[in-house]
């Protein structure tokens, strides 16, 4: 769930994952709706950084102007506006920061392309505000927000990693790494697992989430392969909002597997999900004997 903006420095020195100051406007590089996510602060009066790990909002495919109707110049890597003011807004009170932080997701085919980069809370604020959805977002709670986005995405990112190692083991004497290539917010778009588990929901309410996903994103990664090119597989991302914890704040599930799109990505989510199941119980089989 989140904004990348893929304009991070290419030098190699820079640490992932450290906040840098930018002056850049270009935001051309994040993947969830913000929108959405910003409802679940809506009703909070205050959330400072330290509360919890957030979001962006994300533009439906294909949309290309504001609310002035001003046609806007989007990046075809994920479907954001290529420029977002990163100053202080007329009638703002609070001074948002304006770091933008390093993600440890690999952008691009190339190591040259560095990492995909974070809205800085000053830059998501305006983005939301281009959009409309700024108005009910306490300003003191953005922080909160930016964090949440960035943790959801790091760990959509790591379920990623899991489902890509077995890929990765084949590969013994290769040094590269999984990489984001692109992304795309289909919030508008229920997934076939997300609608038959809302169906089952009906039935079975307490083994399935009542709750439809309030945002969905296709993620397309670059796994190595063995003729030292790349393979583009299609990631399927839903994104769950579950109940406040103990602390007013709000949780998140995610549900990440690679999409049905060939017969390998099928033979994956049989290997990841009913494999650990099938070898255990034959373990248990073979102590028994």
């Amino acid at each position: 769930m989140g904004w990348f903006w893929a304009d991070a420095p290419k030098d190699s020195s820079i640490p992932q994952g450290h906040p840098v100051m930018s002056s850049s406007s270009d935001i051309s590089k994040c993947p969830v709706d913000h929108s959405k996510f910003a409802k679940k602060f809506s009703n909070k009066q205050t959330a400072t950084s330290d509360q919890g790990p957030a979001v962006c909002p994300m533009r439906k495919p294909n949309e290309t102007t504001t609310q002035a109707n001003k046609v806007e110049e989007l990046n075809p890597l994920n479907n954001m506006p290529l420029f977002i003011p990163a100053e202080k807004q007329p009638g703002q009170i609070l001074d948002l920061p304006t770091e933008r932080t390093f993600s440890t997701i690999p952008r691009g085919d190339d190591e040259a392309e560095g990492v995909w980069e974070y809205p800085s809370p000053q830059q998501m604020f305006n983005a939301m505000l281009r959009k409309g959805k700024a108005e009910d977002i306490p300003e003191d709670a953005v922080e909160s927000m930016v964090d949440v986005h960035n943790f959801l995405n790091e760990g959509a990112w790591q379920e990623i990693l899991e489902w890509e190692k077995p890929h990765l083991e084949k590969l013994s004497n290769d040094t590269r790494v999984p990489r984001l290539a692109q992304f795309t917010g289909r919030p508008d778009d229920m997934s076939p697992k997300a609608a038959l588990y809302l169906q089952l929901s009906k039935v079975f309410p307490e083994k399935f989430n009542t709750e439809p996903p309030f945002d969905r994103h296709d993620w397309y990664v670059l796994r190595p392969n063995s003729q030292g090119g790349w393979d583009k597989v299609r990631y399927v991302i839903d994104y769950y909002g579950g109940p406040d914890d103990a602390h007013g704040m709000p949780t998140f599930f995610l549900d990440v597997r690679p999409a049905l799109d060939n017969v390998g990505s099928a033979v994956d989510r049989f290997n990841h999900w009913v494999g650990p199941v099938w070898k255990k119980t034959l373990g248990e089989e073979q102590e028994k004997k």
